[in-house]
């Protein structure tokens, strides 16, 4: 949003007559029906190959890089939000929510249960399974997603062992490997592991009881919720492959390789969790686990035609990840289902729990839902939007989001600087040299936010939140397409599209 000229008044900003300074309205006595959408322009060369890597090496000069890199922070009006402007709300650290009545038909999986049980509440919530309509003889002729509770029928009713299904999934990934165009979809792989914990699962179905794998198998080294995960018996087939740092919305990787589109070879699947939306999609695995501070669960999930869940900040235990003490990022699941994506699911199982999809009202930005630059997918989206509101009875209400140009900024500086806090150590003892060269240029653009940037930050994000308090009194529901890009082929990446693709979900990430 431009400066204001003195006497020229907004609803956001009051005018001032000194220099660049600029002073915000209180959130709450912003007037959201004067918001007017205005489509964001990133400022930015369009670089690629030989070009692009000289560039990153002339950014990393001494005084040179930084002061090319402040030029683009003005270009771009960051420096304008972070540095000229007065922001009256006091900071919020991490995100924080007033106490809210409990959601009807809403069960909450306790976090600190024990697994298993964590696993029968979620199972409770569910539709009774219904293996006849699961198994047919269709099932040799066609290819199709098989859900978690399909697994657990197949081994309880000896159809399959796990070790069964580990040949295949080893069998498949070496063929993955070795195909004209590779698909590297993991970058840890043992199979002889995989075998091990297949046959320790194939074990206890035999023997009819649950040995808890955690009994057995040291888990010092796994994040909380590998661990929780082991303790119930999955079988983790390996390490996946994704954009490098977690910070990249394409899935590229020099390093390890790319790893493509399952439903088409010349397509990126989306970043940055690129590998466990690729081998979900793939049919190999029913779930799989990502990181997601900007979209990187979501927007490959959305590429490659499978569920992504962010959750809620707090609502998964990220101790023993590298983004433990971050305040966007989470781990959470991508599977081929929603049955599959825990851990906060309707209680279906009943008749009020269906009911209660009608009972939803939706709030749509309209002007913003349709900023897309493929309309098939503001097409889409108003399709599935119809089939709510005209099949299952959801309200539709028309909303205005504010202010999303400074909440796209808060977000990029909060998740830089909560990246380099994790990385810095390493990038001040030599590292950094061999990261690829768009991570480069993004770990140079973090180093340059300041204390104060950072403060701003955090007054933006108890603004943002009041915003947002407001807008959902009057709706349970924000929707908006995942990315705008329908396809991404991988011959072609520039930062529009990269910021395309990332827009929609960055926009409530700092909001946790």
């Amino acid at each position: 949003m431009a400066a204001l000229r003195p006497g020229k008044a907004s609803h956001m900003y009051k005018p001032v007559l000194m220099g660049k300074k600029r002073v915000m309205v209180p959130a709450e006595d912003v007037d959201l029906s004067t918001v007017k959408y205005e489509p964001d322009v990133i400022q930015a060369p369009h670089l690629t190959g030989l070009t692009f890597k000289l560039f990153v090496k002339f950014l990393e000069i001494p005084v040179i890089g930084p002061l090319v890199i402040s030029h683009l922070k003005k270009q771009n009006k960051m420096v304008e939000l972070l540095q000229n402007t007065v922001i009256p709300e006091a900071p919020m650290y991490k995100p924080e929510y007033p106490p809210q009545e409990t959601e009807p038909g809403v069960v909450i999986v306790d976090e600190d249960g024990k697994p298993e049980e964590r696993v029968e509440s979620a199972l409770n919530c569910l539709p009774p399974y219904d293996a006849a309509s699961c198994w047919n003889d269709d099932l040799a002729s066609s290819f199709r997603y098989w859900k978690i509770r399909d697994y657990s029928h197949a081994y309880r009713s000896k159809i399959v062992t796990p070790s069964m299904v580990a040949e295949r999934i080893i069998s498949a990934i070496e063929d993955f490997n070795v195909k004209k165009t590779p698909m590297p979809l993991l970058i840890s792989f043992d199979a002889e592991e995989v075998r091990k914990q297949a046959a320790a699962s194939t074990k206890r179905f035999e023997e009819g009881g649950t040995t808890w794998m955690h009994e057995v198998r040291s888990v010092e080294k796994d994040a909380v919720c590998v661990s929780r995960l082991r303790s119930c018996g999955v079988i983790f087939v390996g390490k996946s492959n994704m954009h490098e740092l977690d910070m990249g919305t394409t899935g590229n990787n020099s390093n390890y390789g790319t790893t493509r589109n399952p439903h088409a070879v010349d397509r990126y699947t989306g970043g940055s969790s690129s590998g466990p939306a690729a081998i979900v999609a793939s049919g190999l695995c029913s779930a799989a686990l990502g990181t997601d501070g900007g979209g990187s669960i979501r927007i490959p999930s959305s590429l490659c035609g499978v569920v992504g869940l962010k959750t809620t900040h707090g609502r998964t235990d990220l101790r023993g990840s590298l983004c433990d003490s971050g305040t966007v990022a989470i781990i959470g699941p991508i599977a081929s289902s929603v049955e599959d994506s825990p851990p906060c699911l309707p209680k279906l199982s009943t008749h009020d729990g269906t009911d209660a999809l009608g009972s939803l009202r939706l709030g749509k930005y309209t002007a913003w839902f349709n900023d897309v630059h493929s309309t098939d997918v503001s097409d889409k989206g108003e399709d599935i939007l119809n089939l709510l509101t005209k099949t299952h009875g959801c309200e539709m209400v028309e909303i205005v989001i504010p202010e999303l140009q400074e909440m796209r900024t808060a977000h990029v500086v909060q998740i830089g600087s909560e990246m380099l806090n994790s990385i810095n150590p390493d990038i001040e003892d030599g590292k950094g040299v061999r990261l690829n060269y768009d991570s480069r240029i993004i770990v140079g653009l973090f180093q340059t936010f300041s204390a104060s940037d950072y403060i701003a930050t955090q007054r933006l994000r108890r603004r943002m939140m009041c915003h947002h308090m407001k807008i959902f009194r009057n709706v349970d529901v924000l929707v908006t397409p995942t990315t705008g890009y329908a396809i991404l082929l991988s011959k072609l990446i520039l930062l529009p599209i990269v910021e395309s693709l990332s827009t929609p979900n960055s926009m409530l990430n700092i909001t946790g």
